[in-house]
């Protein structure tokens, strides 16, 4: 449990977190020069400077969960992670200032795109950690007694806390 908590804590939510966020802002970037908000220069350098961290992190975080043995997330972010790669292999994976506007419908459709990938996979992950940390225990009723704290089975705990009724997950 410690090793997996820590993959999907310390190492997925944050990255998965980043990429969305990164994402956002480009799709939001596009939008401004959509609405004429901001020029193309701009919007290219400002889109651009993101471009090569967020494949970085999604190839990292793709091989991680290959080498982790997480067989679905890793399906999960396959696909995009292998498009990346050949958008950096043809040199295509920088948006240029002169063609801006030409390929702005599909670029932002595109990062919508990978917006909904990335949520998928930040709800994954928050199911992921919801998964570990719950124990699967048993849960019991405890109420407040006059003797203290008693279970339906006769138990009693020996702390009191004021007028309550609290549930117990053994």
């Amino acid at each position: 449990m410690g090793w997996n908590l820590l993959f999907w804590l310390v190492i997925c939510f944050p990255a998965n977190i980043a990429l969305l966020a990164s994402t956002f802002y480009q799709v939001l970037i596009l939008s401004d020069l959509e609405s004429d908000y901001i020029n193309p220069f701009d919007a290219a350098s400002r889109i651009n400077y993101f471009v090569l961290p967020e494949y970085v992190g999604q190839g990292a975080l793709c091989a991680l969960c290959l080498f982790t043995g997480h067989w679905f997330m890793f399906l999960l972010t396959v696909p995009v992670t292998c498009y990346h790669l050949r958008l950096y292999v043809k040199r295509e994976h920088l948006i240029d200032v002169t063609e801006v506007f030409r390929v702005l419908n599909a670029e932002k459709k595109y990062r919508i795109a990978k917006l909904a990938l990335y949520l998928t996979v930040l709800i994954v992950t928050i199911f992921s950690i919801g998964e570990i940390t719950d124990d699967g225990g048993t849960c019991r009723r405890v109420t407040r007694g006059a003797m203290g704290w008693e279970t339906p089975g006769g138990g009693r705990q020996s702390f009191d806390v004021g007028r309550c009724t609290i549930k117990l997950c053994t």
